[in-house]
């Protein structure tokens, strides 16, 4: 027990070995990324060569987008399956792709609506011809509201004339006819009209 105990013997030492600090090995964080994207990339490489899939690369539009197409297979169970047609997006997941992200050429691709994959000259011939009509519908816009405008404004009645008649105005739709009555209007001065009399007021 002294032995056990005492000084210089095993207990001493078993407890400094136990009071010693412990290191760990600190793992940079993108070490783990690029190992996790390297298993994740020869996990891929492994299951297309086990389930004999092709992936062929049938072209890229002015995006930078890159189509390709994976035919009919049987995988290591024995299993059909069915021709693919995928999209690898620039600046996008595949999941966060949306209708009008790539052109409608190769989107009528994906879609199986179109057998032959479009070109780059096809598709830019084709954007071209979308800008020009899009340029003529505005302008023939343009014109038919320009024509609209002058087209109400013929047939619309004439303003309505003012007669001033002493120190009011209002509208006079009647026939002028003379007056006796001198009338004055602030500025200028008319004299009346002379009349003649019937004849009973001749006679008298």
């Amino acid at each position: 027990m002294a032995g056990l105990f005492g000084r210089g013997g095993r207990g001493q030492r078993l407890e400094r070995h136990s009071q010693r600090p412990r290191r760990f090995a600190l793992v940079p964080a993108w070490s783990l990324v690029a190992g996790m994207s390297w298993s994740l990339g020869l996990f891929r490489a492994l299951w297309r060569a086990l389930s004999k899939e092709v992936k062929e690369h049938v072209g890229t539009d002015h995006l930078g987008n890159k189509y390709y197409f994976i035919p009919e297979y049987k995988n290591w169970r024995g299993q059909t399956i069915r021709e693919k047609r995928i999209v690898e997006t620039a600046n996008k997941k595949e999941t966060d792709y949306e209708v009008g992200d790539i052109p409608t050429e190769w989107e009528a691709w994906i879609r199986r609506t179109r057998k032959v994959p479009p070109t780059m000259e096809e598709i830019l011939k084709n954007e071209k011809y979308r800008e020009e009509m899009k340029i003529k519908s505005q302008d023939f816009y343009e014109k038919e509201k320009l024509l609209s405008k002058e087209t109400i404004k013929e047939h619309l009645p004439p303003p309505v004339q003012t007669h001033i008649k002493g120190h009011a105005s209002a509208p006079y739709f009647g026939k002028e006819e003379p007056s006796e009555a001198p009338t004055s209007t602030g500025k200028t001065f008319q004299p009346g009209s002379w009349m003649p009399q019937d004849g009973k007021s001749q006679n008298q």
